[in-house]
């Protein structure tokens, strides 16, 4: 299978499985991952809408084995991971390489869920490559979420909670992966960040809005692709 660089596909969105795209990118070729899997929880909003297979976690182990290896040394990849598959994602991301060196926790301020308890916060680890250097201005391990009100995606992720990552851990200019990249929340606070985005989403409908979003921003921002 020949490959291809991820350099000539710059601010685009890829269709289809990420395992498969991703193994015809070229290894260490981008500086930063920034991604939102699904959590492994069959999840089924208020609406009834579901996430591509949030009920099997066969793509876990091999996804991450390709995001360590596209990964420049001594960079970072922040995911966001689901707390009842705790130990499934944990035991990926230290088998594809990946070191554990931070926990973010996202504060709602509204309940999304009620069981036992109130689901009240989203996660995510920092996972490091190698051993990058301090930033010299951490962000904070508890951010304050903002409600997108899920009308692009059933889990759709606010750019204001993904645009300080992205400039805390990608160097300016750099090239930003989001392998699960759903209506393209993460290219664009790339995009806003100064940073060059490249997005993989399975489902079809979804990447045409990342597609369209990604699209709408470079031509209202000004700044080229």
């Amino acid at each position: 299978m020949s490959t291809f660089t991820v350099q000539g596909l710059r601010n685009s969105v890829l269709p289809g499985d990420c395992v498969t795209i991703m193994r015809r990118l070229g290894a260490q070729s981008v500086d930063f991952i920034l991604t939102d899997p699904p959590y492994l929880c069959r999840y089924r909003s208020r609406t009834g809408q579901t996430v591509a297979n949030d009920n099997r976690d066969d793509w876990l182990e091999p996804a991450f084995f390709e995001m360590h290896r596209l990964l420049k040394p001594d960079s970072f990849c922040v995911s966001f991971y689901g707390w009842n598959a705790a130990d499934k994602f944990i035991g990926a991301w230290r088998k594809a390489g990946f070191r554990l060196v931070g926990h973010l926790v996202f504060k709602k301020r509204y309940a999304s869920n009620v069981g036992y308890v109130e689901s009240r916060h989203e996660q995510a680890y920092l996972l490091a490559k190698g051993r990058p250097e301090l930033t010299g201005s951490p962000v904070p391990d508890v951010i304050d979420w903002e409600y997108t009100g899920n009308r692009l995606h059933p889990t759709q992720k606010p750019i204001s909670i993904l645009r300080p990552l992205i400039e805390a851990f990608c160097p300016q200019g750099g090239l930003v992966l989001d392998p699960f990249c759903g209506s393209g929340s993460t290219l664009v606070a790339a995009r806003e960040a100064g940073r060059h985005a490249v997005g993989i989403e399975l489902e079809s409908r979804h990447c045409r809005t990342a597609a369209e979003r990604l699209d709408r921003h470079i031509a209202t921002s000004g700044w080229r692709r």
